[in-house]
């Protein structure tokens, strides 16, 4: 863990900081082990300190042997300020994505009124950036919840049949995947049939599923912290010929991603391949969200694949590629895999069949 906090010291001396504090309970698990819901660290030069309550004192004391165990009481301003003049530290780096509007103001008039030696500097992605490059052990974790995904993906096609509804599928993936390993789920499973398989995150439905219709399933399994995020359209029975054709666009547009992606492409880059075919096919309205987006300790995380996009896809990132068509009052269609950028080229981490037509069972 220190090593990460090596390369976060780095980060607030090239920006001219003299301490950071983490906010963001990601970023605290990433660079210090803990898991708790409540906690927050302190990075200095020379110190790396874990604030908690004592509902967490021994909670910290077991996954952050690393740390300096800070027990604290009362709410944030409270505290703050002692422990920032004792780590003689004048410039804190905040998350400004992770602190609340409130808190920033309760501290900064709290600064002003006692006249203390501190001052709060607005950050942005300091610990997010250094969370893009995964080391092996992360990539390890994610390969396990991407492999437990594809398993739930099969168990899906074993039970789907016309009559079950959205949720009832919903259910059996997610009772499946905890059964098998996983902690709570990367996120909402979304199973969304006929009409509804056009909202890209629509929620699961009574709706009751038919044959012959569009049906989108999309889930992640989470291991150790670290997530797979998959996505496979299937039918029950014969599709219909505009859902094969979509179907078989959207199919293209991801190969092709997955087999033209390049390191050091950028996110912009990267969606151009899988929009131009989708574009080729006569649907490049339909597609109206950004190719990926990258996965680890969170489901959503950098870089972002879209049409605005600069971030640089650098080895050692894993991300989705993630096409769709969504065409409203019919239906749609996406497919997505979890993959790492890996020897200059992606290799894909989920690898279940992609398969439209499913057994029907009775």
């Amino acid at each position: 863990m220190l090593a990460r906090v090596g390369k976060l010291r780095r980060a607030l001396s090239d920006n001219g900081l003299d301490g950071f504090l983490v906010t963001n309970l990601t970023n605290c698990r990433y660079l210090s082990g803990f898991t708790g819901s409540t906690g927050w660290l302190l990075i200095t030069a020379d110190r790396a300190g874990i604030a908690v309550d004592s509902r967490y004192v021994e909670q910290a004391r077991h996954e952050c042997p690393e740390f300096e165990l800070i027990p604290i009481r009362g709410y944030f301003p409270d505290w703050f300020f002692t422990l920032a003049v004792d780590l003689r530290a004048v410039r804190w780096g905040i998350e400004s994505q992770a602190i609340s509007l409130a808190a920033y103001h309760q501290t900064t008039e709290k600064i002003a009124s006692d006249r203390l030696p501190l001052q709060l500097v607005s950050t942005s992605n300091m610990v997010e950036s250094i969370r893009t490059i995964k080391e092996p052990d992360e990539l390890d974790k994610m390969t396990q919840a991407a492999r437990l995904a594809d398993r739930a993906f099969e168990h899906a096609l074993s039970v789907a049949r016309p009559g079950i509804t959205e949720r009832q599928l919903a259910w059996e993936i997610e009772r499946f995947m905890r059964e098998n390993g996983s902690e709570p789920v990367s996120f909402e499973i979304i199973v969304a049939s006929g009409p509804n398989s056009a909202l890209p995150h629509a929620r699961p439905s009574e709706r009751v599923i038919e044959a012959g219709e569009p049906i989108l399933l999309d889930f992640g399994a989470r291991i150790a912290g670290y997530c797979s995020d998959f996505t496979r359209t299937i039918c029950l029975g014969e599709p219909d010929p505009t859902l094969f054709r979509v179907y078989t666009i959207v199919l293209g547009a991801q190969l092709t991603a997955l087999a033209t992606m390049e390191a050091g492409m950028t996110g912009e880059q990267a969606d151009q391949l899988a929009r131009t075919v989708i574009a080729e096919g006569g649907y490049a309205e339909t597609f109206g969200h950004g190719l990926g987006h990258g996965v680890g300790l969170d489901v959503h995380e950098s870089p972002r694949l879209g049409t605005r996009s600069t971030d640089v896809l650098q080895q050692g990132v894993t991300f989705t590629i993630e096409p769709g068509v969504y065409l409203p009052g019919w239906g749609g269609v996406r497919i997505e895999d979890t993959v790492v950028m890996e020897n200059q080229r992606v290799r894909p981490l989920t690898n279940a069949r992609k398969t439209l037509k499913a057994h029907a069972q009775s």
